[in-house]
């Protein structure tokens, strides 16, 4: 006998099946104009400065990024119930719902109810309760902060060794200097992707955070895959690189299938990530379960993390 979360998520799934494209665009729209004038700018601000999306402008009526909402809704129903149904806990079932209930409804209260505030962003002590002797690489390390976080969940004793990688050199000095009171750690300014050799970098205008590797980047830098930049074996690997999550993943197929490492990986960075990435996983190494946790904000969801962890 189904739960309220199963018939909140099939109830919604239904929804879908039932409206054609349009149906689905139109009511995103007319869901977004009900919110607070306020809430609506803000939210407009937020997908110019991060264009991961499509594009936006209320006066112009351009709401590329519903119309990509709606879009993948249509197309990839089955993709979502995949993921749900392989979701190994129901704290990840309801994100999952709330995260498609607020594309579709804006709504903010399931959202917040599903935001985790217990635990650091990554370590969820419920799912990880200890670390020793780990092998940790963090890909997109941007000032340390994720370290940080690491040391104080499990202590400084926690690791053998930790692996920074971050694309902006100037940010990975700042990293340098938040993390030099810690041992055993590598700086690489390197992109990670499923190649050896370089790319570009494509600077993001409002924040140094969300600079990218591209094709078109002018600055360029070294490129390299996990596989075949880091010798021993990873035991925990922790992904935010503004979309190229992908390909990373394709760079370190063998770590992941002969260790099996814990894996952190952001999943919001495009419309697909959330259920194409959990399917890649599965692919490579079939006996990870997956869970799905949100340290975001109420209004719009990012910071979605995908943790998959070996079944014993």
């Amino acid at each position: 006998m189904a739960n309220f979360i199963d018939k909140k998520f099939y109830n919604l799934i239904m929804e879908f099946e039932q409206s054609d494209f349009y149906e689905i665009y139109t009511h995103i729209v007319r869901s977004f104009k009900g919110i607070p004038l306020l809430t609506q700018n803000s939210l407009e601000s937020y997908f110019n400065k991060y264009p991961y999306w499509g594009k936006f402008n209320t006066n112009e009526e351009n709401f590329e990024v519903f119309h990509k909402k709606a879009k993948t809704f249509k197309e990839n129903l089955k993709d979502y119930i995949w993921l749900y149904e392989e979701l190994a806990d129901y704290r990840s079932k309801f994100l999952l719902f709330s995260i498609l209930n607020n594309f579709y409804n804006f709504d903010f209260l399931d959202l917040k109810n599903a935001t985790e505030y217990a635990f650091k962003q990554y370590f969820d002590l419920n799912l990880v309760p200890k670390c020793n002797d780990e092998v940790f690489v963090d890909v997109g390390t941007y000032i340390g902060d994720t370290v940080l976080d690491f040391v104080k969940s499990y202590g400084e004793d926690c690791y053998k060794s930790i692996y920074c990688y971050d694309i902006t050199k100037n940010i990975l000095e700042q990293a340098k200097y938040n993390l030099q009171h810690l041992p055993n750690i590598r700086f690489m300014n390197k992109a990670v992707a499923n190649i050896n050799g370089e790319v570009g970098i494509e600077v993001n205008s409002s924040s140094l955070s969300a600079n990218k590797t591209s094709l078109d980047g002018k600055e360029k830098i070294v490129c390299v895959k996990l596989d075949d930049d880091i010798m021993e074996p990873i035991s925990m690997i922790k992904m935010d690189i503004e979309g190229g999550e992908k390909n990373a993943i394709l760079g370190a197929v063998n770590q992941i299938s002969n260790n099996m490492p814990k894996l952190f990986i952001s999943v919001y960075h495009n419309n697909t990530d959330l259920f194409e990435i959990p399917k890649m996983i599965k692919e490579i190494a079939p006996d990870y379960k997956l869970y799905l946790r949100y340290f975001g904000g109420c209004v719009y969801p990012t910071e979605i993390v995908l943790i998959c962890l070996k079944d014993k």
